[in-house]
Formats: C-alpha cells, sequence, structure tokens
C-alpha cells in the first residue's frame, strides 16, 4: 500500500508515519511544517521523515508534483490514501482525489460535534464527561466529510485542562490511526457515514470564548483558565493597563511548578 502522509510536529504524528513504515506501507512524502518551533526532537515530523529517508515536501510542492508528475522528485503514481493527521490547512482537489482509496483526515475531536479549532477548550467550558476523536473522509470543507470512525471516551469536567485532554486524545488518536490504515491494507471497503449538522468553532467565537471578563461567575473564570491552559500557547486572556495577559490559579501553577521539577529545574 502506498501513502502520502500530512502532519503536524507531534509525537502523535511521528507515531503514525513510523506505524505505516513498519507495516510496510510505501510512504510517497510526508508534508509537515516547515518551523519547528518549540517542538522538542521527539515531536519533529520532519527528522522522523528523514530517517526514514521520506521525502519531505511542502504542500505547494506536493500539488505540483500531482499537476506535473515528470517534473517532480516524489513519485505519487499508485496512491491509495492520502493521509491527514492533524493537518493544519484545507487540502484541495488534486489532492483530495490522488488516493484511489480516498483521503482521510484524523481529527482530534468527535465529529459532527466540534468542528474546526477549539474542540478541547469548548469541552472544558462546557463541563462535557465526554469527549472523542474521529476519522473521516475529507471533502472541499473543514471536518464535513463522511465519518468512518469516532472513539467516545469519558473525561473529567471538574480537572481536566486542554492540555491534559491533548495528551488523552493523543494516544486514542493514534490508535485509531492504526486500526483505520491497518483496515484499509486488508482490502475491506471503509464505512462512510455521513455527518449531517455539526457545530463549527470560528477563529473569532474562540477568541471570544477565552476572555475573561469584570463581573463573570467564578466558576465559568475558573473554567476558562482550565480550558485554555496549554503552555507555551496564550491562556484564558484579561486586560490589563491596555496589556493581554494570561490568568492563572495556584492549582494551575502547581502543575507548572511540578513540570519544572520533572525537568531539573528548581531553585
Amino acid at each position: 500500500m502506498k501513502a502520502v502522509f500530512l502532519g503536524k510536529h507531534k509525537r502523535s504524528a511521528v507515531g503514525a508515519l513510523e506505524h505505516l513504515v513498519e507495516r510496510g506501507w510505501d510512504v510517497a512524502a510526508v508534508v509537515a511544517p516547515e518551523q519547528p518551533g518549540p517542538a522538542a526532537p521527539q515531536q519533529r515530523l520532519d527528522l522522523a521523515a528523514s530517517r526514514r529517508d521520506i521525502p519531505a515536501v511542502t504542500d505547494e510542492e506536493l500539488y505540483a508534483a500531482i499537476e506535473d508528475p515528470g517534473g517532480a522528485r516524489i513519485d505519487l503514481g499508485g496512491v491509495d490514501l492520502v493521509l491527514s493527521f492533524l493537518f493544519w490547512k484545507r487540502i484541495r482537489v488534486p489532492l483530495i482525489e490522488l488516493g484511489s482509496v480516498g483521503c482521510l483526515n484524523f481529527h482530534p475531536s468527535p465529529l459532527p460535534d466540534i468542528r474546526g479549532l477549539g474542540g478541547y477548550n469548548v469541552a472544558i467550558l462546557e463541563g462535557l464527561a465526554e469527549w472523542g476523536v474521529s476519522a473521516h473522509f475529507v471533502d472541499e470543507d473543514f471536518d464535513t466529510g463522511d465519518i468512518v470512525r469516532v472513539d467516545r471516551f469519558g473525561i473529567d469536567p471538574v480537572h481536566e485542562t486542554a492540555l491534559s485532554l491533548d495528551i488523552a486524545s493523543q494516544k486514542r488518536l493514534l490508535a485509531m490511526f492504526a486500526d483505520v490504515v491497518d483496515l484499509t491494507a486488508t482490502g475491506e471497503p471503509l464505512p462512510r457515514i455521513p455527518q449531517g449538522e455539526g457545530r463549527y468553532v470560528t477563529r473569532e467565537e474562540f477568541e471570544q470564548l477565552r476572555r475573561v471578563r469584570p463581573g463573570d461567575p467564578p466558576e465559568l473564570t475558573e473554567r476558562r483558565m482550565r480550558a485554555f491552559w496549554y503552555p507555551p500557547h496564550e491562556g484564558a486572556t484579561v486586560e490589563v493597563a491596555g496589556r493581554t495577559l494570561t490568568l492563572v490559579d495556584r492549582p494551575l501553577l502547581e502543575q507548572a511548578a511540578a513540570a519544572n521539577r520533572d525537568a531539573g529545574i528548581f531553585a
């Protein structure tokens, strides 16, 4: 089986790529972020591709290779699956149509409940006791294609943070990825369940959700702090003297202190 893999710098994405290689898939190309940012080496998808001698390309190079196969440095002939694992851009035709089986996306929320960004934040703000991850076929909109599988699991609505929910979700998403690609390799057709109506969180709504306002109930402020706790990203924000600051409480500071101690950073 042959695939193209698009992802971000995450341990789960590296694990997904390693699973493909270990199962004998021919990975024609990997698309990863061009800038590693704060990613640790074990999170670097580009480094994982290099270790396996898989070409790392930009998405622009990938589209160009589809349009002009003769001038490309990658061989896209006979691709079975295009696989998006936390890929952050809209995937377009002709890439959607490249794989004979299709183009699949692995999404860290239960579809169609939450599409787009902000799923973890909404789950905590709304005090949900259940969350999930999804695999679905890609169409030309974000997160709207037919569902292959949804894995739902219980979460702690009282103590969960965006960081802890991401860690739990990535573990589930990687397991789902392994199951779905292994099923594909057997030649069995994948399920295709139309989604119907769903909720989409826009960037504007996301920014409004994180903002702490004077007069907010204390329990809402506490949920906001947990819902956006994901260092080093900006958390729940409050405006002070014209500056936008991240608001934290003692339990979150204790988490940060414990992480520093575990890393050997202490006075």
